[in-house]
């Protein structure tokens, strides 16, 4: 029977992080609410410096699709995204980019039954390592657009988004409106997880559906001719690829299936509520990288995968082993006693693995990390290949 996206299930349930077309764009500023977190009296959580030789720069968009109404509010009116673009940067100095917005620490703090443990401005003031409007490098990228777990926002996958950044990547976090406990649009909007009430009765499937839509046309404002963009220019269009935790991973298919300019995706632990067809993705490569806990839709869905594929388990891992989420909980001591991975060792199998793919399948750059078991990360276990 397949199981609800884990990383919904924790939230829904109220678990503890110690358990765990045509549109409109709007460049946004810095949010100015955010802590800097450098009282004495306050941990100063830090994620893992990127491991490539790149500076990285970010910027973050407030995209707004006119053509398509919003799927769980429909009477606000348009479909609204928020964006975080990372990318190849020209080394200098600065203050680093925020992590999150103190509201939407509160929001994901309290939907963890955290806040009296954790201060919301000890989780916002997180150091990041990317500069807000650092000078790009010239030259063109391969894009890689990252969609987020159910209920929590695109944050999380800051670590991922900044090291592909530092390996020569374009990156797009998106954020979809009303999916997370709290995502901040302008305005000082704090959207909250209404689809959490209607999916339910909609099924997941529609989230997965609504997602891919929301890519494609974060696709169609990053590379039509008048892109919402200032550095688009960075973006080679012919190397597009796509990867996602939980529901965000099996979205990597979704919108692989209705867009061909996905050329490759990577599912992090996601049931796919949304079938892969019997017809495949056109032999496009795919990915699957998970927990030890067998997934039936994986099962179900593994022979309609009809290009280069793997399927990954990591021993030790927990749902969010694949998000920032256990490196930021062993820093505070909350890290699940039956979770024995580190965050710092859940980070570096995510992110070196990921990067392999995308290296390998958007840039052509032979990876050996994918042919089979390595003594450098024995943790990874290679379930099936082709």
């Amino acid at each position: 029977m397949n199981r609800l996206p884990r990383g919904a299930t924790a939230a829904l349930l109220g678990l503890s992080l110690a358990l765990l077309g045509t549109g409109t764009a709007h460049p946004v500023p810095a949010p100015a609410d955010v802590s800097t977190a450098g009282e004495s009296d306050r941990v100063r959580l830090e994620l893992p410096r990127p491991t490539g030789p790149l500076a990285v720069g970010r910027d973050t968009l407030h995209l707004v699709d006119t053509d398509r109404p919003d799927p769980w509010v429909p009477e606000v009116g348009a479909r609204e995204l928020m964006v975080s673009l990372y990318y190849p940067a020209r080394s200098g100095r600065g203050p680093t980019a925020p992590y999150m917005t103190t509201g939407e620490a509160r929001a994901f703090l309290e939907g963890r039954d955290l806040a009296e443990v954790v201060p919301a401005e000890t989780l916002s003031g997180t150091r990041t390592h990317a500069r807000p409007g650092a000078t790009p490098l010239r030259g063109k990228f391969p894009l890689v657009v990252l969609s987020p777990g159910f209920t929590v926002n695109r944050s999380t996958l800051t670590s991922l988004a900044e090291e592909l950044a530092g390996r020569g990547y374009v990156v797009a976090a998106v954020d979809h409106a009303y999916e997370s406990v709290g995502t901040t649009f302008p305005g000082n909007r704090l959207l909250t997880c209404v689809a959490c009430d209607k999916v339910p009765e909609l099924g997941y499937g529609a989230v997965a559906r609504g997602r891919a839509r929301d890519v494609s046309f974060v696709l169609d404002r990053l590379t039509d001719r008048s892109p919402a963009w200032r550095h688009a220019r960075m973006i080679d269009p012919a190397r597009i690829g796509m990867a996602g935790h939980s529901i965000g991973g099996a979205s990597a298919a979704s919108a692989m299936m209705g867009d061909r300019r996905m050329r490759a995706g990577v599912n992090l632990d996601g049931s796919f509520f949304d079938p892969v067809p019997a017809g495949g993705l056109g032999g496009r490569p795919f990915m699957v990288l998970g927990t030890g806990v067998e997934d039936t839709s994986w099962v179900r869905d593994w022979p309609n995968l009809d290009g280069w594929k793997r399927w990954l388990t990591v021993s030790g891992s927990g749902h969010f082993t694949f998000t920032d989420i256990p490196v930021l909980a062993d820093q505070l001591g909350l890290l699940p006693p039956d979770e024995p991975l580190s965050g710092d060792r859940s980070q570096q199998i995510t992110r070196r693995y990921v990067a392999a793919f995308f290296d390998l399948h958007l840039k052509g750059v032979g990876r050996p990390l994918l042919d089979g078991p390595s003594p450098e990360y024995p943790e990874v276990v290679f379930h099936r290949t082709n």
